[in-house]
């Protein structure tokens, strides 16, 4: 190991991990309970759909802002990583990177932070519950 003496500062990295996951995610939620007809029309979701998808979406990474919840958060943004990942690859046949759009990648590293989180329970900085 080329720096141990960092290894003590692992629950740092643990909550900007969480802090910045929680930040995109909060982020992506904003339009799709704030415009979901117009999201549902571009996903080929129903309105009540999307609007359930924000609201896992924020709820979640606000657990994750807030400390509250902070493994339950993190399964459900996973779980939403695999749908995404699964309908941008399966469904709508957009590639692992794609010119014109968000590739599959970008939700490959959420779905992976959402699991580190999940499985280290984002450290021991600001956890209330």
């Amino acid at each position: 190991m080329l720096l141990p003496e960092l290894l003590q500062y692992n629950d740092v990295g643990l909550f900007a991990l969480r802090i910045a996951v929680a930040i995109i995610f909060i982020y992506h939620a904003m339009p799709k309970l704030q415009k979901p007809e117009a999201m549902a029309k571009g996903m080929g979701w129903s309105t009540t759909q999307v609007w359930a998808l924000g609201l896992i979406e924020l709820t979640g990474g606000l657990g994750l802002f807030l400390g509250i919840f902070i493994q339950l958060s993190a399964l459900a943004l996973a779980a939403d990583m695999v749908g995404a990942i699964y309908y941008k690859a399966e469904k709508w046949k957009i590639g692992f990177m794609a010119h014109d759009k968000t590739g599959w990648e970008f939700d490959l590293i959420l779905l992976a932070a959402s699991i580190a989180i999940l499985l280290t329970g984002g450290g021991s900085i600001l956890q209330l519950f």
